[in-house]
């Protein structure tokens, strides 16, 4: 008998020796991996991996920077020989999506971040700045909206300039990432605020139509109600003279899936911009064609 005949008929493929098939557990596939698509990990490239491809100071617009950018680091932090967590992240399949799309569109993803708090420490707006960076390293043109100052929201107060600020860098987007506190369960007050004044319509512009939406929350209790919340947050991020800039998210789970969004974020606003015009497209919304 030749040393192949010897071989489990399940284990045996054109004459070699495989691994036997996983054997399954006692208590059944509880992440239904069986029912999973086979697919083809995207291939790697170095020269991506760490590169940043944000916009430098001398081809930034002054005022933008200074009125939007909050979230940019001091010289004295970039500067350092070890850089920021966020520039030791290895990114490397989004960055270069994004370096290809910067060469065809000329432009970065254009994102509009959102936060829930107006105190002077609001772990919705450190979070929201860790965001930000992370966005600002892949390209994208990010604006941070201040709701202080914003009416609350009302039938009168259309032309407000906080409101009108606020519907102008709605429509300039191509996307938006909202960041509240968990209060009660639910978004805040200053965070549901700023969604009630964007419109679902403002004649026939629609300031939310076709975007995408990145989600979390920060929660100042152990447990949470809302899956995309981030725990304990009080206990997140170091100290306001810490290094790194301070106030910055520590390492751990939260950080991971925090960058899993933005990356994830990021991929899907690359994909879906060609085509912002086909989801404003709408059935109920268009003149009929002429039937034959």
């Amino acid at each position: 008998m030749s040393p192949a005949a010897t071989i489990p008929q399940h284990v045996r493929v054109c004459g070699e020796a495989q691994d036997p098939p996983p054997k399954k557990a006692s208590n059944g596939d509880l992440n239904n991996t069986a029912s999973m698509r086979a697919v083809t990990k995207p291939q790697r490239q170095a020269q991506y991996a760490y590169k940043s491809l944000s916009i430098p100071e001398s081809l930034d617009d002054p005022a933008i920077r200074s009125k939007y950018r909050p979230f940019l680091l001091p010289d004295s932090v970039t500067e350092q020989r070890s850089p920021d967590w966020v520039d030791r992240l290895e990114l490397a399949t989004v960055t270069e999506m994004a370096h290809n799309d910067l060469k065809v569109t000329g432009e970065g993803v254009k994102v509009l971040v959102l936060y829930g708090s107006l105190r002077s420490r609001s772990y919705s707006k450190l979070l929201a700045f860790e965001i930000s960076r992370i966005l600002w390293r892949l390209g994208c043109d990010v604006r941070i909206y201040d709701p202080r100052g914003l009416p609350v929201k009302d039938d009168e107060q259309h032309n407000h300039p906080k409101v009108e600020e606020l519907r102008e860098l709605s429509r300039w987007s191509d996307g938006h990432f909202w960041v509240s506190p968990e209060q009660h369960g639910n978004l805040t007050a200053v965070f549901k605020n700023q969604i009630d004044w964007i419109p679902l319509s403002t004649g026939s512009v629609r300031p939310t139509q076709g975007r995408t939406l990145g989600l979390a929350m920060v929660s100042g209790g152990s447990q949470s109600f809302n899956t995309s919340s981030i725990p304990r947050a009080y206990t997140l991020f170091t100290d306001e003279e810490a290094e790194e800039g301070g106030s910055r998210l520590m390492p751990g789970g939260n950080r991971d899936r925090l960058v899993d969004c933005v990356e994830e974020f990021v991929k899907y606003t690359i994909v879906m911009r060609p085509h912002f015009a086909l989801f404003g497209d709408r059935f109920s919304e268009r003149e009929p064609l002429p039937k034959d």
